[in-house]
């Protein structure tokens, strides 16, 4: 078959080029012009065809050998989801996806204690792609968003109570909740009791002994103290009809109290 009518089948489709015996280097350029993941079928490509075939498609990087640095970083550049197609990416390739979205850590085996705190802190919800997320990255991404509880598998307990510090409503994304581990969240957020008053008995002599250790602290933070008092949560029950100001002024620390007048000051 004449040159011309390979050329012409070529540029109606440009996967011909699979089926063509000893392709002139013109028809596999052709070829890779008009369809960059053409280079899976060419042999030895030069490197002019495979950086033509990039700029037509990044994902035809998986069909190059040893590609360069530069390379890598443009298809990169092009989109981090070409991650997936580099083999085995140095942690500065990692690094320059996850700039782009924490979901890049995705295509990184075992990838380190760094690229999966810079993944999380970029995107919280990237920690459900990490199967086994050091305490480290988990207390961060709890920190960003409770919400990030509900894709780690098991959560440590420092992150549970960091998550629930943070925002009450973490505790419903906690398993095996029984009273000792709710007892523990009520004395990081008193809040807490909301959500499980119907659920666990909570006792008037173990509320109090709660709020003895939280707020005797001297470092008892203003929002928890706060937060108690304003707290209007189930009325009707006993150990929600506790003297709030008594119990401050009984087990308080001085800055407990302090913030306590404060309070009422601001209510009147």
């Amino acid at each position: 078959m004449e040159k011309s009518k390979f050329i012409e089948m070529i540029k109606y489709n440009p996967n011909a080029i699979a089926y063509i015996n000893n392709p002139t280097d013109e028809m596999k350029l052709l070829a890779i012009k008009k369809n960059g993941l053409a280079l899976q079928y060419i042999d030895y490509p030069t490197r002019e065809m495979q950086e033509s075939a990039i700029d037509n498609n990044a994902r035809a990087i998986q069909f190059i050998n040893n590609p360069t640095e530069d390379m890598m970083i443009k298809v990169i550049n092009d989109g981090w989801v070409n991650l997936e197609y580099i083999k085995n990416p140095t942690d500065t390739l990692i690094k320059f996806a996850i700039n782009q979205t924490g979901w890049a850590i995705k295509y990184a085996n075992n990838p380190s204690e760094e690229l999966q705190l810079l993944a999380v802190r970029k995107n919280y919800d990237s920690i459900k792609f990490i199967k086994e997320p050091y305490k480290s990255v988990q207390e961060e991404a709890v920190k960003i968003s409770y919400d990030a509880l509900r894709y780690i598998n098991s959560p440590t307990h420092n992150a549970e109570l960091i998550a629930v510090k943070n925002d009450e409503r973490a505790i419903r994304l906690i398993s095996d909740l029984d009273k000792n581990k709710i007892l523990e969240f009520l004395k990081v957020n008193i809040l807490v009791i909301k959500y499980v008053m119907q659920e666990i008995e909570i006792s008037k002599d173990e509320l109090e002994q709660v709020l003895k250790e939280a707020l005797s602290n001297e470092d008892v933070e203003e929002k928890y103290v706060r937060d108690y008092l304003n707290s209007t949560i189930n009325k009707n029950s006993d150990i929600m009809r506790m003297d709030k100001m008594m119990i401050i002024y009984k087990y308080g620390s001085k800055k407990a109290k302090k913030i306590a007048v404060d309070e009422k000051l601001k209510m009147k």
